[in-house]
């Protein structure tokens, strides 16, 4: 069986690595010769997060994702990572779609907010349903929680397969139960540099005040190089260091606001702390509140009070931070984890590409 992967990254891209390429030797063991075809190159993201121009980054893009279309029509399924085109109308993406092999369509973000709540009303108008177009035209939809889930329903999705964002559990390795005497308490977050300035840069004083009464550190892995304060300690993100990154953290933090674009959040960076057994503070928002279960696994915090509370609560309480972190790990390894999605995403996949030949 042959599958067609239309990513929107390489593996620099989160989403391209977590939602559909880490799914790789699970498909090639259910039978199928995998094609990946990325729409953004490596250097796109670099360009990206550096402030350079990506214009030809971007027109490079389109020209290689219409070859890798008119390559697709010999595969046996196909699946797109948010779209095939994107910022393009539903009838040229259509139009450029092999008509013959059934789609399968992924999101781990609300990317139809892009769309449907553009500032310009030229933009709602060309392309607000477009993505409500493609999820009624794929033969399965894989969102990755329910707020997806709900949009790909009301849009007349045949079929709907929520799939959270996972991780491999064997590549995450629990940090030691307690830190080594004198060092400082970790207070930690991993994002983008986008992320950090949505989310955690109004966090920025109150963390910071913390840290000055409390000799605490702030360790942000992915936040823009930009010194912001002594105790924030700013780290290069790579896929090669990001675990053991992770596991210097005493806390794991997931700040956001309550907004569409926000709800779509898959709550990745909360399996990650977890996956590593460091108890997490999240904002009660979208997927956070199915991850989350107060004091089981960490604690959820709307208010500044909130938050200064649930972070002191773990400083005091080394006792408390390793059954939270036990607590977390666990249920990465019971719900979130590559281990128990990969059999089954492939099964989906395999029973898709079947169905067809028969």
């Amino acid at each position: 069986m042959n599958l067609t992967i239309l990513s929107r990254y390489s593996r620099q891209g989160a989403s391209s690595r977590l939602r559909t390429m880490q799914y790789l030797p699970y498909l090639q063991a259910a039978g199928f010769d995998v094609t990946l075809a990325p729409f953004f190159g490596d250097d796109y993201l670099g360009r990206l997060y550096s402030g350079q121009s990506t214009r030809s980054e971007v027109l490079r893009a389109y020209r290689r994702r219409l070859g890798q279309l008119r390559a697709a029509r010999n595969a046996d399924l196909i699946w797109i990572e948010k779209e095939a085109l994107p910022w393009m109308p539903w009838a040229i993406e259509r139009a450029a779609l092999p008509r013959h092999v059934p789609i399968v369509s992924d999101y781990d973000d609300a990317v139809f907010h892009r769309y449907d709540l553009h500032r310009r009303g030229l933009v709602r108008r060309l392309l607000g349903r477009k993505l409500d177009r493609l999820m009624a035209a794929s033969t399965l939809v894989t969102p990755g929680n329910a707020y997806l889930a709900d949009r790909a329903k009301a849009a007349g999705a045949g079929r709907v397969m929520v799939v959270p964002t996972v991780v491999d559990a064997t590549a995450y390795r629990l940090r030691a139960p307690s830190s080594p005497a004198g060092r400082p308490m970790v207070i930690g977050w991993i994002g983008s540099p986008s992320t950090w300035g949505d989310y955690m840069v109004p966090m920025l004083p109150m963390l910071t005040q913390l840290a000055d009464t409390s000799g605490a550190r702030i360790l942000a892995i992915g936040a823009p190089q930009a010194t912001c304060h002594p105790a924030v300690d700013i780290r290069r993100w790579s896929e090669e260091t990001e675990v053991d990154q992770i596991r210097e953290m005493d806390i794991g933090l997931m700040p956001l606001d309550d907004s569409p674009w926000s709800r779509g959040k898959c709550g990745y960076k909360l399996i990650q702390y977890m996956a590593c057994g460091v108890p997490v503070i999240a904002a009660p928002v979208g997927v956070n509140v199915d991850i989350v279960e107060p004091g089981v696994n960490g604690f959820l915090a709307s208010t500044e009070a909130e938050w200064r509370s649930a972070i002191a609560t773990l400083q005091a309480d080394p006792d408390l931070r390793a059954r939270m972190g036990a607590a977390g790990r666990k249920k990465v390894e019971q719900h979130y984890s590559l281990q128990v999605w990969g059999p089954r995403v492939a099964s989906a996949m395999a029973g898709l590409a079947r169905r067809r030949h028969t």
